[in-house]
């Protein structure tokens, strides 16, 4: 009977830990988009309008597109502050063997504002989102923090 017991509450520990990391600051970035179907909304259609600029749609010629947007939500849900964390590589590393140019990042950039304005989504929240993913470009670009002054 101690044993029951005690793996009952060793569950119940667990779960309770467990639903206590998942928890979400209500002044996220992710909360304040309106979670995760608003995240899964934004990347369908961030992605609709990326595949249609013909300046960044060369990038997914060769790409599982599903793939891609499973990872592109997972990974902004977690850049927003999303309930859980990101798991895959870091942007440099990620994106190192793209020979990106400022101009793509540029073009990328105005793909996701344009999507969180179609999506109505309001100007303060839009211009976070934006510090947010600026905050990457040396990283998405594979470049040392002191070229990104000159620009």
């Amino acid at each position: 009977m101690r044993t029951i017991a005690l793996a009952a509450l060793l569950f119940s520990v667990s779960f309770a830990n467990a639903e206590e990391e998942r928890k979400v600051d209500s002044n996220s970035i992710y909360a304040r988009l309106g979670g995760h179907e608003a995240i899964d909304a934004a990347v369908d259609l961030f992605y609709e309008k990326m595949l249609a600029d013909e300046r960044v749609a060369f990038f997914f010629e060769d790409v599982n597109m599903n793939a891609q947007i499973r990872k592109q939500k997972e990974f902004l849900s977690a850049a927003f502050g999303g309930p859980e964390p990101w798991k895959g590589e870091d942007m440099r590393t990620a994106h190192k063997d793209l020979d990106l140019r400022p101009e793509d990042f540029q073009a990328v950039a105005e793909n996701l504002q344009s999507t969180l304005k179609e999506l109505k989504v309001e100007e303060a929240l839009v211009q976070d989102d934006t510090l947010l993913v600026g905050s990457l470009k040396d990283d998405v670009l594979n470049r040392k923090p002191e070229t990104s002054k000159a620009e």
